[in-house]
């Protein structure tokens, strides 16, 4: 049963349109969440080369630096000191370093690792996260998780940052070696749901994100959401503002901010913002991405939606499943099989 639901995955992600993705992150290239997230992503058809602050770099923002040598092993002494400025894994070459900030990271698998890994070409998108920890609010001024992704959207590459409340600042070898702990389970969840989000936001093709825009995306705890399935995205703000006019979405003009969101139960944020003042945008640059995702969002139980219909215990269920909510159900089973 297990072998044909994976050749079954595996036929169906095949029409999958795979994109070519920079994977970056503020908490190092060894940790546990975005090694999960490079799992998931290339599980999902997608071809990923992870460029990564070699140590832990969190709350370090839009700061940057140029890389030098190494003063002290990498993270998990992944690597050892006197070990060059950037470097990768010697069994697997897209796994990659930068012992400088994560915007430098996040710049050197733009301008460096992605020509020498997409045939001469620039990466499709930029992934960044997902963050041990929600970076929500004010939070994203000094987020790094936040910081690589308005540096990729600097560079004219669409991005995201994702965030998760559940995780913690552990090996990448743990994923194997614990596999059943709450941080290895949260991980590959988060991973799962993030491939879900790139491919909604992706598929319809031409332009993904307008000029010096991203998304910042915070999950909720795994405490009470333990699967996939349990989630589902709201369209918010970075800043609670009741004055502000918004897109118009589940019957209001003025979004959720995002830190009410993941209070609420079992809903992830979406926030669409400024790269450059990392800000909430204006209704129409919000009604864009809208147009984008608006089969992948919900509303949360005190709000109404044409998308959505309330159940029993208050949650919002979409009326349809749609193709990347089946990809990322198979991409979890792949995984954890």
């Amino acid at each position: 049963m297990i072998r044909l639901a994976l050749v079954l995955a595996l036929l169906y992600l095949q029409s999958v349109h795979g994109s070519n993705i920079v994977l970056t992150n503020d908490d190092g290239w060894a940790v546990a969440l975005v090694r999960a997230q490079n799992d998931a992503l290339k599980a999902a058809g997608h071809d990923v080369v992870l460029s990564c602050p070699a140590e832990n770099k969190s709350g370090t923002g839009s700061s940057s630096a140029t890389a030098t040598v190494l003063a002290s092993p990498c993270e998990f002494d992944t690597c050892p000191a006197g070990s060059p400025a950037e470097g990768f894994n010697a069994s697997d070459p897209h796994l990659n370093y930068v012992n400088a900030f994560p915007v430098d990271s996040a710049r050197y698998g733009i301008q460096t690792l992605a020509p020498q890994f997409f045939n001469g070409s620039a990466p499709d998108f930029v992934v960044s996260g997902p963050n041990v920890g929600n970076n929500l609010g004010s939070t994203v001024l000094i987020s790094g998780t936040v910081g690589a992704a308005c540096e990729a959207a600097h560079e004219g590459i669409p991005s995201i940052a994702f965030s998760a409340a559940t995780g913690s600042q552990v090996s990448y070898t743990t994923l194997e070696s614990n596999p059943d702990s709450a941080d290895t389970l949260a991980a590959r969840t988060y991973a799962a749901l993030s491939v879900q989000f790139v491919q909604a936001l992706t598929a319809a093709g031409g332009t993904i994100l307008p000029t010096n825009v991203s998304v910042n995306v915070n999950y909720p705890s795994t405490s009470n959401c333990p699967d996939v399935s349990n989630f589902s995205f709201v369209l918010s703000r970075i800043n609670e503002d009741t004055s502000a006019t918004d897109v118009e979405w589940c019957g209001t003009t003025n979004l959720p901010a995002e830190s009410n969101v993941v209070k609420q139960g079992c809903f992830a944020s979406v926030s669409v913002f400024n790269a450059s003042t990392k800000s909430d945008v204006d209704a129409n640059t919000q009604a864009f991405v809208l147009g984008r995702i608006n089969g992948s969002l919900t509303c949360l139980p005190d709000g109404s939606s044409s998308n959505g219909q309330v159940t029993n215990d208050g949650a919002i269920t979409m009326e349809t499943t749609t193709k990347t909510t089946v990809a990322a159900a198979m991409v979890m089973a792949m995984m954890t099989s």
